[in-house]
């Protein structure tokens, strides 16, 4: 499988990514992306030639497999990895929409298409929820499907057409439970990440439109204060007037 497509997709998106975006980008890429492709895809590669059952009868095999491995786990891990790198497309797509649009009406529209404010704030924020909940969505997957986040080194299956209890044996246990438990860790990680930069970005932004609303304030009082100030002048003026008078 080539994954330059989704190694140029978070190059891309780490342009328009704030600090903590760009440490989530770096983990994605060199704990999860390399990892998979230099090491964990390797393991699983025969995962089901490996599998054994201490018979021969014809399906066995197959059947008990299929039981304990409905989805084999390296596709689901690359399946997260695909999902969760998605939802900043949204971004990439938003700018690209900025950018055009500066083209067609051949004017500058913004002081950067790439900053992150207005509208691409709110497409930023929903890509990070996506990406959150993505994570834990497959979390949840991974634990209601194998029964845990651990391989066991010996399985017991009765199912048909076995003609009895047979014990089967999985190939590389210890070295497959320890890519498991590295894949949870980090995508508890990134799920770390990916709140700690939604929570940066709205307290930033919280602090600046309530900045803005107090020196409007502030300049409407002031606004105020000069009418007042220039109304009683403008009746003192009478008043001296008069009495010249």
């Amino acid at each position: 499988m080539s994954w330059a497509f989704l190694r140029d997709l978070l190059s891309g998106v780490n342009k328009y990514s704030t600090g903590i975006g760009r440490i989530w980008v770096a983990v994605v890429f060199m704990f999860r992306l390399l990892v998979y492709v230099a090491a964990a895809e390797n393991i699983w590669k025969h995962e089901h030639d490996e599998f054994e059952c201490n018979i021969k009868q014809p399906g066995c095999e197959n059947v008990c497999f299929d039981h304990f491995f409905p989805v084999s786990q390296i596709r689901l891990w690359a399946l997260q990895l695909i999902m969760v790198s998605t939802p900043s497309l949204l971004v990439v797509f938003h700018v690209a929409y900025r950018e055009n649009r500066e083209k067609h009406h051949n004017q500058k529209l913004y002081r950067n298409p790439g900053k992150i404010d207005g509208g691409l704030l709110c497409t930023y924020l929903i890509s990070l929820i996506l990406k959150t909940g993505l994570e834990i969505v497959f979390l949840v997957l991974f634990y209601k499907l194998y029964n845990g986040f651990k391989i066991p080194r010996l399985v017991k299956c009765d199912i048909k057409p076995c003609p009895n209890t047979v014990d089967c044996y999985i190939s590389k246990p210890t070295e497959k439970m320890i890519f498991l438990y590295f894949l949870v860790a980090t995508s508890c990680l990134c799920i770390v990440l990916n709140l700690s930069e939604l929570s940066y970005l709205i307290f930033k932004y919280s602090i600046k439109c309530y900045l803005k609303r107090q020196m409007k304030k502030q300049q409407g009082s002031k606004s105020d204060c000069s009418d007042t100030i220039g109304y009683i002048m403008y009746v003192l003026c009478r008043i001296i007037k008069t009495f010249s008078c």
